[in-house]
């Protein structure tokens, strides 16, 4: 099995409740590493994206863990890398920063990559890429049917002066979400996605009109909802909270979230399966401060089922 990444790095600089902090690899490396940890030694993981030419060779050295990660797609740029900086009031609510936003990465970069089973579509600063490229990648798979999955994350983040990010609706909302495998979203992103503030439910029956197969709405630590398109019909499937750590630390669970349900969906091609899956594989990441023990999802490696 082969899978394509994109999205952006972030170094991640957390600043828990307690008042300690946590400095390591975020963003799409979150993505990198859960699949990494959960697909075999004969798959490949392909990572599409640009890091600080400063920064490169300790990325690379870092990826050199994982054998089936192929960083051929990952180029080097002039200038730092992303950096995110989480403030975290509680578990729940935090406030980010990011500094150094990358360029969105272009289509050149991408397109020697998309001979894969799916392509993972993370939207970590919200820049990763532009509207145009995710139409040229919807049309140069569409033959071959290649899933294609997006989490929308950080494209409904505005960026403040003081790089402070805030909540904003998107007013292409539909182009971003038209004809793809599935999208990802949490509560939050849901609920301000579309200028016209539809309902969940009503959200998910426009997404869905789209020639999209699902939409998950990832709750938290109350687990989350599939909304999938079975033959013109919307199947709701409310999946509960998995247990998690108390203490724990939410920074990167929807990059485990994407990340799991892909790994699991090019094994089985099984939505509801694979959605039940990744709110394990997320519920335990919540567990680990930043990326420092993403190994630990090796225990949860896929099993092909055929």
């Amino acid at each position: 099995m082969t899978i394509t990444v994109i999205g952006h790095l972030c170094l991640d600089v957390i600043h828990h409740p307690d008042g300690t902090e946590t400095r390591s690899y975020g963003g799409i490396f979150f993505s990198l590493a859960t699949l990494a940890n959960l697909l075999g030694p004969k798959d490949t993981i392909f990572p599409v994206f640009g890091v600080g030419k400063d920064d490169h060779a300790a990325l690379i050295e870092r990826l050199a863990a994982y054998p089936n990660v192929d960083p051929s797609g990952i180029y080097k740029f002039a200038g730092p890398t992303n950096q995110v900086s989480l403030h975290y009031k509680n578990e729940q609510e935090r406030t980010e920063c990011s500094h150094h936003i990358s360029e969105p990465i272009p289509l050149k970069k991408i397109r020697p990559y998309l001979e894969s089973d799916m392509i993972l579509v993370n939207m970590i600063s919200g820049f990763d890429i532009t509207l145009e490229t995710l139409d040229e990648i919807r049309m140069e798979v569409r033959e071959q049917h290649t899933p294609v999955y997006i989490d929308v994350h950080s494209l409904t983040l505005g960026v403040k002066d003081d790089d402070t990010r805030f909540h904003r609706s998107v007013e292409l909302w539909r182009r971003w979400l038209f004809m793809l495998h599935g999208a990802q979203m949490n509560e939050e992103e849901a609920a301000i996605l579309a200028p016209e503030h539809l309902s969940e439910e009503n959200l998910a029956k426009h997404t869905l009109a789209l020639n999209t197969n699902v939409l998950v709405v990832t709750r938290g630590d109350r687990g989350c909802t599939a909304y999938i398109d079975q033959k013109k019909h919307i199947h709701r499937v409310d999946i509960p909270a998995a247990e998690t750590v108390a203490g724990s630390d939410p920074t990167g669970c929807g990059d485990v979230f994407a990340a799991a349900y892909c790994a699991h969906y090019i094994a089985t091609r099984d939505i509801e399966e694979s959605t039940k899956f990744a709110n394990g594989v997320a519920a335990r990441k919540a567990g680990m401060q930043g990326s420092s023990d993403i190994d630990a999802l090796s225990a949860f490696r896929v099993q092909r089922s055929r």
